[in-house]
């Protein structure tokens, strides 16, 4: 299969998740074999990063990569779109420190680009093979991420965070399964007992009702709910019978599971490009796939 790139420019706009920066960000074609590239706008004319494992400095609620003073924080859902639309080679242009949250899925970025198709260029496309089974695992957390070699892609993700709302959720994703419909549209999550705490931490600045789906495990008292409110800048807020702040209708049953999903797609493509593997991931976040991508290169560049 060829490389590929967009047919034209994209541009979006609107809030960090953690930051609450506002951010213009636009979507541009690139020449071959240069992957996908951020430049900070705001900073300079060379004020680049691309986007590979080696460069990642911080995976708090999120994935960061810098390179020379320049950092981009929350790239794992454009990151994913373009891995799930098959876009090899991309320059990101951003005016601010953080990818726009928009709706908290990579579904904005596939209505935009998926009707335009791609733009087919010279160069067959990297694909990443391993010879032996790499896996990285959390004996804390008891998460892994295991990659075996395979002639074609597979993934099967458990999450498992003991929740009653969430229970046990088992995803599974191949090649015969459209990202775009299945994928793509699925929102980021957030347990509401974090919620204060990550605020303490400088995080969620950008987190509201229309943008996360945020899970009341436990009774919240209308002290609490008051509080969130408060924190999202919304009207008064419920909780939902089935355990969700405010009037949420989920896309899919499981559609937390397979939001990990999605951002294991993003996460593992800063291994440098297509895997043809089978994945196996059992309670993964952006911590053990971005290690896990980085156990991917130091593989590669030993066979």
């Amino acid at each position: 299969m060829k490389q590929k790139t967009l047919t034209q420019c994209y541009t979006f706009e609107g809030k960090g998740l953690h930051t609450g920066r506002y951010a213009h960000m636009t979507l541009m074609p690139a020449p071959e074999n240069s992957g996908i590239t951020f430049h900070r706008t705001d900073i300079g004319e060379e004020a680049y990063v691309n986007a590979t494992a080696d460069n990642v400095t911080n995976t708090a609620r999120s994935t960061t990569i810098s390179h020379g003073g320049v950092s981009v924080v929350t790239i794992e859902h454009i990151m994913s779109a373009l891995t799930g639309l098959g876009v090899d080679n991309a320059l990101i242009e951003i005016d601010s420190e953080e990818v726009p949250i928009l709706d908290g899925s990579a579904l904005p970025y596939i209505k935009a680009i998926a009707p335009d198709g791609l733009e087919e260029q010279e160069c067959d496309r990297t694909y990443i093979t391993i010879r032996e089974a790499v896996e990285i695992r959390d004996e804390n957390s008891g998460s892994f991420v295991r990659i075996e070699p395979a002639d074609e892609l597979t993934y099967d993700v458990t999450v498992d965070f003991n929740s009653r709302v969430l229970g046990v959720q088992n995803v599974h994703w191949d090649l015969g399964t459209d990202y775009c419909s299945e994928v793509a549209p699925c929102r980021t999550f957030v347990f509401f007992h974090e919620l204060e705490f990550l605020a303490s931490k400088g995080l969620v600045k950008g987190g509201d009702v229309e943008n996360a789906i945020v899970i009341v495990e436990h009774p919240a008292s209308e002290e609490q709910v008051a509080r969130m409110s408060e924190l999202f800048g919304q009207p008064k807020l419920t909780v939902t019978p089935e355990g969700y702040l405010s009037n949420l209708t989920l896309r899919f049953p499981d559609e937390c599971g397979r939001h990990k999903l999605l951002d294991l797609i993003g996460d593992l493509r800063l291994a440098g490009g297509y895997l043809k593997a089978r994945i196996t991931a059992f309670k993964p976040g952006h911590g053990i796939n971005t290690n896990t991508a980085k156990a991917l290169i130091e593989a590669i560049n030993k066979q």
